[in-house]
């Protein structure tokens, strides 16, 4: 049990990335928290994994009070806190035309601010637990696709916070973060999203090979194993460290002339 003893508390993960990590933390031994908007959800993967190795809260990431909130209820339902999971996240697509002042701002808070604001408030129970911190972000934190513009510039600051507090909180509070930016996951929102916009309900059956060399997207267990290893202490000293999940280099891919541009 890599994770035995562990208190993990986990945003957005009443489904999809999110609730697959709570799933693999409790495989692994630890206790978790559930969190998110979807109570009935919610309340199901809590039934799942077990009433004790699992409590819920539902709340806006972004209330004022959210952060503490969070913190309070682990503390008061399992006594301490050693890791937290900023999964919670917002996707929309926007460009330079479509990005409005309140869009830009909304996804700052939800992808940006909020994680910091939950790690500013967990930090003296994380000290107390030498914890760590796992932020998830997005390979579009490197550039991001032209349709992605705000949610890629949120992602990118998620980066910059998860390096510069990956240095100075282990220095000073022992405290590690690291982040994993998966490429494209097969969840449930994807799947949906991409049927709403037009496409057949197998269309990540047929994935061009230019998005997905392996033939296939990433599944949501692959993504919580790879979780469970920066959560783990297995991990030892490493900290500041950004981890790409992703079928191809992001910087100096070698696209052969036997790529498949479409299938």
């Amino acid at each position: 049990m890599r994770l035995a003893g562990k208190v993990i508390l986990i945003t957005g993960s009443c489904t999809g990335i999110g609730s697959a990590i709570a799933r693999k933390c409790a495989k692994e031994g630890a206790k978790v928290v559930i969190h998110g908007l979807d109570e009935k959800l919610g309340e199901n993967l809590v039934n799942e994994l077990g009433r004790e190795n699992a409590t819920l809260i539902i709340k806006d990431i972004t209330a004022p009070n959210a952060p503490q909130l969070l913190v309070s209820h682990t503390i008061e339902v399992f006594g301490k806190l050693d890791a937290i999971v900023n999964n919670a996240a917002m996707v929309a697509s926007s460009d330079i035309e479509s990005t409005s002042m309140e869009l830009l701002q909304k996804m700052l808070n939800v992808n940006t601010i909020a994680p910091f604001a939950l790690i500013q408030a967990a930090l003296p129970h994380l000290t107390q637990s030498n914890g760590c911190v796992l932020n998830i972000g997005s390979i579009n934190a490197w550039c991001g696709e032209h349709n992605l513009l705000a949610y890629s510039i949120s992602k990118g600051a998620l980066m910059t916070l998860t390096r510069n507090l990956g240095d100075s909180l282990f220095r000073t509070n022992g405290v590690r973060v690291n982040q994993i930016n998966p490429g494209w996951v097969l969840t449930e929102r994807e799947v949906l999203g991409k049927i709403e916009q037009g496409l057949k309900t197998n269309w990540y059956e047929e994935v061009s090979d230019i998005f997905a060399p392996a033939h296939r997207l990433f599944s949501l267990d692959e993504i919580a194993a790879a979780a469970v290893y920066w959560l783990s202490d297995e991990c030892g000293p490493v900290s500041a460290q950004v981890m790409d999940l992703e079928q191809f280099p992001m910087i100096g891919r070698n696209l052969s002339k036997n790529v498949k541009y479409s299938t």
